[in-house]
């Protein structure tokens, strides 16, 4: 495995794939990887002859009182795991190689509709910056394949709306999340649980599950959410939000809905967690 830090670089190395006829498959993260990101580059590695990992933990989708400092750097350990993963090239640019202008003189992108309420509400301009370092990270690595997880399912959506509305030729492959035996989704972000706190946090998935189950026989679906967020509440975390809404626009859903994604957030001491379930009624 390959570890390039400048553009230049990779283009190079990426060119010479492209004169052989090669598949790229392209994983984009923030770093201090974990199985569910292991599972994407695995699934890369699946679907394409070479695969492009990005570790670059991204200064334009932090808010305001988000602590970029705070992040999780593992970077040896990161190297170790794609390593034994199969990534052929490690992508690691610094904020200066990405945004040399700096963050106020960056061009941007925003993705209407999909990038409103939920995370994007509560996370304001976050998808902003993920749309924005997505699409330049595209333009460099230019892929044929891109894998996301599903866990960030907001996300997946405005990245799939992204390459439609811009005429991107990228594949977006979206995959399962990886959990824990509890039923948590594995997040970098469970890092900042305590032993109690990783006792309550599946709360989270197993309400999800309840609601999944109730709106079957009920379509009372703002009611059946509130529920839910109350059940989550009542074990020690504290719901950012819970929603039933269409799959693929993301709006709230209707009675005629028949595709559905439960998307739920809360917070479990200093992590605020986040996981979803697609739903097809019958």
């Amino acid at each position: 495995m390959q570890t390039i830090e400048t553009i230049s670089t990779l283009r190079s190395e990426i060119n010479l794939w492209r004169q052989q006829g090669l598949k790229i498959a392209f994983v984009p993260t923030m770093g201090n990887l974990h199985q569910g990101h292991i599972a994407l580059v695995e699934k890369a590695k699946q679907m394409a002859d070479k695969v492009v990992v990005s570790i670059f933990v991204n200064p334009m989708q932090f808010g305001v009182n988000e602590d970029i400092d705070n992040y999780p750097r593992t970077m040896a350990a990161d190297q170790e795991k794609l390593a034994i993963g199969g990534c052929d090239i490690l992508f690691i640019p610094t904020p200066a190689i990405i945004y040399p202008k700096g963050l106020d003189k960056q061009s941007y992108i925003e993705v209407p509709n999909v990038s409103d309420g939920y995370c994007g509400e509560s996370r304001p301009g976050h998808f902003r910056g993920v749309a924005t370092v997505v699409c330049k990270l595209f333009n460099i690595v230019q892929p044929d394949i891109a894998c996301f997880g599903l866990k960030d399912y907001q996300q997946v959506q405005v990245i799939q709306t992204m390459v439609e509305d811009l005429s991107m030729p990228i594949e977006i492959l979206p995959v399962e999340t990886v959990r824990e035996d509890s039923g948590l989704a594995l997040s970098s972000r469970n890092n900042y649980l305590t032993a109690e706190e990783k006792k309550i946090a599946p709360a989270l998935s197993q309400n999800i599950q309840w609601l999944a189950k109730a709106i079957q026989r009920d379509n009372d679906f703002i009611g059946l959410a509130k529920k839910a967020a109350s059940y989550i509440d009542n074990t020690g975390m504290k719901t950012d939000y819970i929603h039933i809404c269409h799959a693929r626009t993301l709006q709230p859903a209707s009675e005629d809905d028949k595709e559905l994604v439960i998307l739920a957030a809360a917070h479990c001491g200093k992590a605020r967690l986040i996981d979803n379930l697609r739903i097809s009624l019958t």
